[in-house]
């Protein structure tokens, strides 16, 4: 069994570039999920990803997670006006620090088309409540390029 739970909505606003976004995520078996997010500037862009992964402990407070993905990205620093369609494989860790703090980090790769890219992103998120959560994340080499995104998460 999961030290966290893989069953939430989350709303997500991105700074430098300025981006709106929502991620879904839930469980499919007790090991397993599913999770689609999207991502946008409103300005004829998006970066969408739907992967499948496993999720397990590692000790009483950590668990490692891994997901393989579809992605399609229609950005400037990926995809020069055009949209494309890849994989990607990735693979992370979440631990608590404390009751209510959680924090976290992914390495992934990417392939779209003809070109290939690791991406990474470090987390941490407080839980105000059993169900919500509020929280930042540094995404490095993502369509966006750097960007820290604030979240506001909901378990279901």
């Amino acid at each position: 069994m999961s030290n966290f739970s893989y069953d939430y909505f989350e709303a997500r606003v991105g700074i430098s570039p300025v981006t709106y976004g929502a991620g879904f995520s839930t469980s499919i078996h007790p090991n397993a999920h599913i999770r689609f997010e999207a991502d946008t500037k409103f300005e004829t862009d998006w970066d969408m990803t739907g992967a499948i992964g496993f999720h397990a402990p590692v000790n009483n407070w950590a668990d490692v997670y891994g997901e393989l993905g579809l992605r399609s990205t229609k950005a400037y620093n990926r995809s020069h006006d055009n949209s494309k369609l890849g994989v990607e494989v990735n693979i992370g860790i979440r631990q608590w620090l404390g009751p209510q703090l959680e924090m976290g980090g992914e390495i992934g790769h990417l392939s779209m088309n003809d070109d290939e890219d690791i991406f990474g992103s470090l987390f941490v998120r407080f839980h105000a409540t059993e169900l919500f959560a509020i929280g930042s994340q540094l995404r490095f080499n993502e369509a966006y390029d750097e960007q820290l995104i604030l979240t506001t998460r909901f378990k279901f």
